[in-house]
This record gives structure tokens, sequence and C-alpha cells, in this order.
């Protein structure tokens, strides 16, 4: 017999030999469970039980492909050849194929993906005569899809008095007819979607006792990849195949259970214990991934879950750097920090860019990291997601900037007129263009003149109605900023309105997206310097488009291609790299606003936390912004309470030697992008990462005053004495920015001149 034991550890072995009965395999992060699957795969074939015997259930087509390319190594690709390794989608499609008739169904039913689903929902709401920004496709299919997942058909759907009183508060209550006329609908066309093929693996096990007979016996030995992952349909659905050998593996981290919101329960793998009896549980301790002060850390975050299986990482890697943690006073400061460090790191270890990554909460997070990085010439890709100013809403909302900058831009104006849903369809928008094309004038021009060009009433109206809108944006260019069009377009339009009222998880990411471009061109007209330290007067809406037009000609990288990897944290599961930054460490932010109103919420916040922590190998940075545009308003932020759950002791706080500081001053002409100051956070003695390139400034300490006391500043003249807690005396030489945040210009006498937002801070006028 071929041994394939060599190079496992001792709990890996027990793992890989336990054949017969109900094993939990509890895998700590970058603990080799892959290699322990698989290699039990090929043990138990090695022992003689036939290929097709075995269920191996992943979550990704990729981990399924990885699994049987390792298997096919150990064993060979015929050995390997009749094994059902796959996702739980793709093998239950698979069964569902030859078992249809028992549903009634064809066996070449075709398989809806989510957007299918979404337009039959459409075309359901519209036939119904409901109201379709009531009744969007995407809210409703989220709802439909979550019941499916906890086994919930339409009749079910309607007899639940709870489900029925949350559509009854939202203004819903025709979901349940939605949900109906949607299953006869799929069934009529011979169509499952995703989540059927969930649902209706568990009615051919559950209504036809010859079907799980057939199955039970057929799949002698069960592996579940992922189980902290499973939700409710999954999980019963492994009970059924399950019930009659009982030779149930489940591999699985409950620290790294994080998708709640896909309707997986952590207490399927919390339970399984109680679920079979004699389980055999081994824990898979040792980390191969990270640095001992790394795990050290994660270890002492995920100690503060009460929901959890208990288990201690260790290493045999060496100690490690300590932990960085960096505070700035704004977002944007934080990915300028992240740039430069990168930069830094690639010429002090010779790392490339493939070996960084940036982790942050929301897909929002990612636009002031692309900017830096753009600036800053390092090549970058959107892991799981895609640039920030690539997707659809922020491409729709500028391009309705565009149009009133440039109503000539055909290619904007046809992606936004009838956006929102105005009633000018595509036959209309075709006329128009042809129209234009024919007569050599643009199709601003043809809207402009629709009654000529052969528009019946209701789509003439429609247009007509569409151009005033147009026209009355223009109106505001000459006599208000980029920021104020912005904002009043995305009112008048009510694009922000329909994104706050979809509350499904797309819908909010997007919603969230749009107030973070306001929050950057709000930004960007109240920053008084450039990149390049000259003024700045033009705040136009035509000058803020140009400005970031670089940025949105983002070119698509090649996923393997040398390139800093940038991705929400979820997306970063499973994903091990180098050196890895975790940015918006805040309250509100990470632990999120929305995930904090039960322990178990804050708890999956937290083992998001640690799932961040644990995709380091080497360094690891955990960044903060002392203040973060928000919904148009500069916001101050408390430092996430997760970080007051980090040992001290494996933190970092460093500070800039002036030779090093002398050297940026000299490149940068004596501006520094980190000279910005909060007066709240002054007192805090604000945490510094020692670097070669970062621009942050050490202060030379000054005690107050004994009778120190801040002025009102509203009045504040070029030429005043001031005292500021932190930086001692000085001069004030310059007064700028708008009147909502008004930034002053301080010479002072021991730490050079500053940039002041008098907004928050508190300074107190000597003369």
């Amino acid at each position: 017999m071929r041994n394939f034991l060599s190079g496992l550890n001792e709990q890996q072995q027990k793992a890989v030999l336990h054949t017969d009965g109900p094993i939990m395999i509890v895998a700590g992060a970058g603990s080799g469970k892959t290699k322990v699957l698989t290699t039990r795969i090929a043990q138990l074939m090695e022992s003689g039980v036939e290929s097709f015997r075995i269920l191996a259930l992943t979550f990704t087509n990729k981990a399924a492909k990885e699994m049987k390319e390792r298997v096919e190594q150990l064993l060979g690709n015929n050995e390997a050849r009749n094994l059902y390794i796959g996702t739980f989608h793709s093998v239950f499609a698979r069964i569902l194929r030859g078992e249809a008739y028992r549903l009634g169904y064809e066996n070449n039913f075709t398989i809806y993906d989510a957007e299918d689903a979404k337009s039959v929902v459409k075309t359901i709401v519209n036939e119904l005569a409901l109201d379709d920004k009531l009744y969007k496709p995407s809210v409703v299919y989220n709802r439909i899809s979550a019941a499916k997942n906890a086994l919930m058909g339409p009749q079910e759907y309607r007899n639940d008095y709870q489900i029925q009183q949350e559509d009854l508060r939202s203004n819903r209550p025709a979901i349940a007819t939605i949900f109906e006329a949607y299953s006869r609908r799929c069934f009529k066309n011979g169509a499952m979607d995703f989540d059927d093929l969930l649902f209706n693996m568990y009615r051919l096990l559950k209504l036809y006792p010859e079907a799980l007979l057939k199955y039970q016996t057929k799949f002698r030995y069960i592996l579940i990849d992922e189980y902290q992952d499973t939700n409710p349909a999954q999980y019963e659905i492994i009970k059924l195949l399950g019930a009659q050998h009982e030779n149930v593996c489940v591999v699985g981290d409950d620290a790294q259970s994080i998708y709640s919101f896909r309707g997986a329960t952590i207490q399927n793998i919390l339970q399984f214990q109680k679920d079979y009896e004699g389980v055999t549980t081994i824990k898979l301790e040792q980390n191969y991934r990270s640095t001992q002060t790394i795990l050290a850390a994660a270890n002492e975050i995920i100690k503060n879950n009460k929901g959890q299986i208990p288990k201690e990482l260790w290493t045999e890697n060496i100690t490690g750097e300590k932990i960085n943690l960096v505070q700035t006073s704004t977002d944007n400061e934080e990915g300028k920090f992240v740039a430069d460090m990168i930069r830094e790191q690639k010429l002090r270890n010779h790392y490339i860019n493939k070996d960084f990554a940036i982790l942050y909460r929301t897909n929002a997070q990612s636009r002031a990291f692309e900017e830096c990085l753009r600036r800053s010439g390092i090549t970058y890709i959107i892991y799981g997601g895609m640039s920030f100013y690539q997707r659809k809403e922020i491409k729709d909302f500028i391009a309705y900037l565009r149009v009133i900058v440039n109503p000539k831009d055909e290619e904007a104006l046809k992606r936004i007129i009838n956006y929102p849903t105005r009633g000018i369809g595509k036959t209309s928008v075709d006329r128009a263009v042809l129209a234009a094309n024919e007569n050599n004038i643009t199709m601003w021009e043809v809207l402009l003149r629709a009654n000529e060009f052969g528009y019946k009433a209701g789509g003439l109206n429609a247009i007509e109605t569409f151009v005033v809108t147009i026209k009355s944006f223009k109106s505001m260019l000459e006599k208000q900023n980029a920021y104020e069009v912005a904002s009043h377009v995305g009112r008048q339009t009510n694009i922000i309105k329909e994104l706050f009222n979809d509350k499904s998880t797309e819908g909010l990411a997007r919603y969230e997206n749009i107030q973070e471009l306001l929050n950057s061109i709000k930004e960007w007209i109240e920053t008084p310097m450039d990149e390049e330290g000259g003024e700045v007067g033009d705040k136009s809406l035509s000058t803020y488009l140009q400005q970031i037009t670089l940025l949105t000609d983002i070119v698509e990288k090649d996923p393997n291609a040398d390139a800093v990897k940038l991705m929400t944290i979820h997306a970063a599961k499973g994903l091990e790299f180098e050196c890895v930054f975790v940015a918006g460490l805040e309250e509100m932010l990470f632990p999120n606003a929305l995930s904090i109103n039960t322990r178990e919420e804050l708890e999956e916040e937290r083992r998001l936390f640690y799932v961040s922590i644990t995709r380091a190998k080497k360094q690891l940075w955990l960044s903060y912004a002392n203040t973060r545009y928000r919904f148009g308003n500069l916001i101050q932020n408390d430092p996430s309470r997760f970080i007051d759950e980090l040992p001290k002791n494996l933190l970092q706080q460093n500070q800039t030697k002036q030779t090093q500081e002398n050297k940026w001053s000299n490149r940068r002409s004596g501006k520094s992008d980190y000279e910005y100051s909060n007066e709240s956070n002054a007192a805090k003695s604000p945490i510094r990462t020692s670097t070669l390139i970062t621009p942050i400034t050490k202060t030379k300490e000054h005690i107050p005053s004994v009778n120190f006391k801040p002025s009102d500043t509203s009045g504040l003249q070029t030429g005043q004495k001031v005292e500021h807690q932190k930086f001692g005396f000085g001069e004030v030489t310059k007064l700028e920015g708008s009147a909502h945040n008004p930034i002053a210009t301080i010479c002072f006498e021991q730490n050079g001149e500053k940039k002041i937002m008098l907004n928050y801070a508190k300074l107190s006028i000597v003369e």
C-alpha cells in the first residue's frame, strides 16, 4: 500500500486515518485542511473504498478543482475519475438531472442564474401591476432566495406569520403572491434557479424514500469542506444522505464563520457533536502560515467570543515583527500611508506587488486606496470585485455629471436617459441614435427637437421631461460647486432614494458606494491644496471630472499578474499574503454599524477581524482614520473596539527620525501630507509608524499653559498669536477652506508650519 502520511503532523494523520463513523475536523486558519481532506480521500480509496462511494462537497468551484487535482496527483487520473467532488450546487444539479422526472421536470431543465431569476421576477411584478419601485426585482429575489435556503416554499412562506408581518412593515405584502407566481413560472419554463438546486434536492430526498435510499446507499462516505458556512438546506440534506452509514466528515473552523448574510449559520458546526453519537473531534491547531506574533493576536481576539469551539493556534514559524497600528487624520491619508508603505517595503525587503493585500470592511473603502496606488504607479487589481469607478452605480452617476457638463457625450447620455426608469425605452433610444446619424447632429439635439422626429405622445412627454431636467442641472454649473451639483442630481433623480430603499445586501453596497462618491467630491472641493502643493481655486464640476479621468481609466489586469490585491475581508477568506493591511478599524465601520445589535452579530464581526488578521504571513498593518467623510459630512471616528482587545505588547508604535523627516521635507518643499491635525486626537498621543518615506512629523512636546482655555475661532485673523495644546505657540499666517470647514495655516515656534482644521482644533488666542 502507498503511504500518504509523510509530511503530515500527528493530528493531521489522525484525521486521515479515521475512517468509519462521524468525525469533525476543526481546522484552524493555515492548518492545512485541504491537504488533510485530499489525503483522507486518497487513503479511503487506497483502503478499498470505490471512488463513486465518496461524496466531497465544497463551496467554490476553485476549491473543488484544487481538491480533485490534488487527489489525482496522489492516485492518478484513472482512479479519481468517478469521484463525486464539486460544489453543493454542481453535485446536486448532476443528481437532479437523473431524478428530475420524480419532481415533474424534464432532465434537460434550464438553470437560471441570478440575473435570469430577477428578470422573471420583474416580469411577474409588471403582470401583477405592482409598483416596480417598491417591488424591486433584487429585493424580491433576495427574499425568495432566503426563504428557499431555509427550506420554505411559497405556501410555507405565506403561512408564516412572522414573515408576513415583516413584509407588511416593509410595505411589500404581495411578495408571497410573487413567490407563488415565480415558482409556477419557473416550473412551466422547465427551469430551476440556484436555490432550487438545494430546495429540490431536499424535496427529492424527503418526498421519495426510494431516491433517499438510493443515494444513502451510493454515498458511503461524505466529506464537507467549510462546514461552518452551510445553511439550513445544506445541513438537512447532509443529515438525510448520511443517516444510513453516518460516515460524515465535516471540516471547518467556527472562528471563520462570516457568511450569515448568505444564510449560513454557525450553529451547524457548533451543534455537530449533538447530531451524531460517538463523534470524533480532531483539532488542527498547528499553523503553517503566520508568525507567532500574528497568531498570538488572533488567539487573543477570538477568545472574546462566547459561541465557539475552544482552540489555540500555534506555530513553529519565527516570532516575527510586531503588528503595526497606524493612526491617520483622514481616510485619504490612510490611502497615502498604505501606498507609501508598500513602496518602502518593496525597496527594503525586496517584496513584489502581489505580496501585498489591502483588506477593508466595505467595497466603498477601495476608492482612497485606488487613487493613491495609481498616483504612486503601483499596479493593483480588485479581487472578487471591480474597481470603485467601474461599478455600475458609480458609472451611472458619473454619466449624469458628464452629460450635465457636456450634453454631446452620447455614451453617457445613452447610459442615463432611462435611469432611473422614466418611460424612454430602447426603441426610443435607438430612434434617437439613428436620427442623429442620418442628420449628422448629436443625439442631444435630436432630444431637444424630439417633436420633429416622430415620437408619439407618451415617449415625447418623457423625453421633454428628461431634457428639462438636464437643463435645470446644467443651469447650476456656474453658480454652484461640484458637490452641490452632484448631491442635487442624486436627490432630484431619486437615485439615492431608490438605492436607500433597496435593503438587500447588494442594494446597501450600491448605496454606500454612491455616498462614498459624494464624499470624495465633498472632500475634493474642501481640500485647499492639490497634490503638488499649489492653489486650487476652481471647484467646478468640469474640473472634478477632468481630475478623475485617469482614475476611471482602469485597465483590466490579469488576476495572476504582479499586482497588489484590494478586496473586502469576506472575499479574502481562504487566501494568504506576505504582507496585509487591514484598513478602516473604526467604530461603526468595523465593527459595522448594522452588525452590532446583538451578541451574535458582534461576534461575527469579531470573527471577520480574526479572518483578516490570519491572512498575513509575515507582516501586518492595522489602520484607522480620525475623520472620514460619510453622507457628505466629515465624521469624527473612534478607534474600533477590536483594537482594545489586542495585547499591547504585540503592537508597534514608532516615530520617524529627524533625518528621515528632513529627507521628506526636501522632497516636498516642507509640506507634509499628514499635517492636517485633529485636536481631539492630539491628546491621545497618536500612534505613528516609522518609515523611510512616510510623511509623518515628529512633534516636539508642549505642556499647555496653566490657564489654557479654548477660544472661539470663528473670528480668527491672520497675524494673531495662538496656543495649541500639542504644538505650542504660533502665529496664524493664512486662512482658507470653506465657511463650513475653515483651515488655518499656523507657523509654530517649535513645530514649524501646520494646517489646522478649526472645526476640531482647540486653540487659545493669545493676542
